[in-house]
């Protein structure tokens, strides 16, 4: 008999630390490309996750990376 597992990563490897809140940090990559369909980085949810921009860089070849902190939810941040 063959143990059947599952893989995680990507998409479903960040939707599994969101859902046990383990993101501290976001790091997105914006590439200077359109394209129609891409992978979603993480599921649809109606959870709000307040964040603050820490940190932004442009590389030569026209990627930007926008790095933002979690900020901690509190009775004036809802």
């Amino acid at each position: 008999m063959v143990a059947a597992s599952r893989v995680l990563g990507g998409a479903d490897l960040a939707a599994e630390f969101a859902r046990h809140d383990l993101i501290d940090e976001y790091r997105l990559y914006v590439h200077p490309l359109v394209i129609g369909r891409g992978t979603a980085m993480l599921r649809p949810s109606d959870a709000k996750v307040p964040l603050r921009l820490i940190e932004t860089h442009t590389f030569g070849n026209g990627v930007v990376m926008l790095r933002y902190e979690r900020r901690p939810l509190g009775p004036d941040r809802g």
